[in-house]
């Protein structure tokens, strides 16, 4: 559930908790994203009671939404984290969490980001290749530490999601396949600057069903096992993230249901349960507000152009995704198909295709839903447009949590050529 609702009377305005939309673009303008504090409280707390008296850890999937107000209130609920870069441990260190409750996942870190992570003192590295493995024992032994690590394996199971987004079958770059991660495994378990802490397994993003994911759990749990009985002091056995939310017809499972099959599928396992959620607890947390610019009829095809673009939300440009799109202020139940496209110059511009909405005019404002996950965190400043700004909720009262970027902004750090003195022309 969300805390984003009509209220009022009629015609009836749409609200983040006691906020009415329309007040926040008066104040602070079009297109922002917009939060709900509420909301991403209530979404860690079921998940995280989900798993019950099972040891666990939740790490919040800071690649969903890395606004530092969003990661301040996880922190602040206890959340740990799931970092996929150097940038992303900044934030999370500034928004005050706890390194000690943070995983390092993704395929290329680098020296830097490794040695960062290392002087940190995060929870465990989850590696993703044998080079990488080793770059990781030699950056800690040169540091004189001990790299906490879990090796990410790869299934090679079909999570059953879009292409894109899913993680965990062969022909995907993530993880290592299970018979080679148990020869790494055994192979390094001597090497001084290494201390293997547990097994990593994801198999995607957005998922619906439950069975690859018992399958993959089941099957990092046997290595678990076998590595256990060897005599590795293994501690955590990460089960990933990728619970999918509705944005449409989407019936996906409850934390409930998701966290009782990880239970299930581990089975006498030892080990600590560390889940990575991140757009179940973000994405139906925040929408993105705009205005309407213009209408255009060409034919039988609507449009309604508004101030957002796919610069902005690219997720139907680059997925196909769908996000519900409703008018701020409620309006009759007469409606007509129209196409909502944004102002950059690409014909994937398009934040919603035959929608029946009602009659719209210029200056109109409309709510693109569900936009609290991969929104803001893929935004881009294409055509040279400055990203939108960002607004959390609380209650009866808001936070600018991200200024409106400026035309300075999108010029900051560059040059406009070698310095001398300007040519005159004859």
């Amino acid at each position: 559930m969300h805390y984003f609702a009509y209220k009022g009377r009629a015609p009836r305005e749409l609200h983040a908790e006691d906020v009415a939309l329309r007040a926040i673009a008066d104040a602070v303008g079009t297109p922002t994203y917009v939060y709900s504090a509420a909301t991403l409280r209530r979404h860690y707390q079921v998940v995280d009671s989900a798993f019950g008296r099972r040891p666990h850890l939740v790490c919040y999937s800071v690649k969903a939404n890395s606004n530092l107000a969003v990661l301040s209130l996880l922190a602040r609920e206890g959340s740990g984290f799931d970092i996929v870069s150097g940038g992303e441990l900044f934030r999370v260190l500034q928004a005050g969490g706890d390194p000690g409750r943070v995983v390092f996942s993704g395929v290329g870190k680098s020296e830097l980001e490794i040695g960062a992570a290392l002087d940190a003192g995060i929870l465990a590295f989850n590696v993703e290749s044998g080079e990488e493995l080793d770059a990781v024992a030699r950056i800690a032994r040169l540091r004189r530490k001990v790299a906490p690590v879990a090796l990410r394996v790869n299934p090679a199971i079909d999570p059953r999601t879009h292409r894109h987004i899913a993680t965990g079958l062969r022909r995907s770059k993530f993880g290592i396949p299970v018979e080679r991660a148990a020869e790494l495994y055994r192979s390094r378990r001597r090497v001084r600057s290494l201390r293997f802490v547990g097994v990593d397994c994801h198999i995607g993003s957005q998922l619906t069903q439950l069975d690859p994911l018992r399958r993959a759990v089941a099957l990092a749990a046997s290595l678990y096992r076998t590595l256990l009985a060897e005599g590795l002091p293994m501690q955590y056995l990460d089960v990933g993230g990728g619970l999918g939310i509705t944005y449409v017809e989407e019936r996906p499972p409850s934390p409930l249901e998701y966290a009782t099959a990880v239970v299930e599928a581990l089975g006498d396992v030892p080990a600590t349960v560390v889940a990575e959620p991140g757009r179940v607890l973000v994405g139906n947390a925040g929408l993105l507000l705009a205005r309407v610019l213009y209408r255009k009829e060409e034919g039988d095809r609507r449009f309604v152009v508004v101030d957002a673009g796919m610069n902005d939300l690219i997720r139907p440009a680059l997925y196909g995704a769908h996000h519900e799109v409703v008018p701020v202020r409620e309006a009759p139940a007469r409606k007509v198909a129209v196409d909502v496209v944004g102002p950059v110059c690409e014909s994937a511009d398009v934040l919603a295709r035959a929608r029946r909405l009602p009659a719209l005019a210029a200056g109109d404002l409309l709510a693109v839903m569900s936009a609290g996950a991969y929104g803001m965190s893929m935004a881009s400043s294409y055509n040279s447009r400055p990203r939108p700004a960002e607004v959390l909720v609380e209650g009866s009262r808001f936070l600018v949590a991200r200024d409106r970027e400026s035309y300075q902004d999108l010029v900051r750090g560059e040059r406009a050529g070698p310095a001398g003195r300007r040519r005159r022309r004859r």
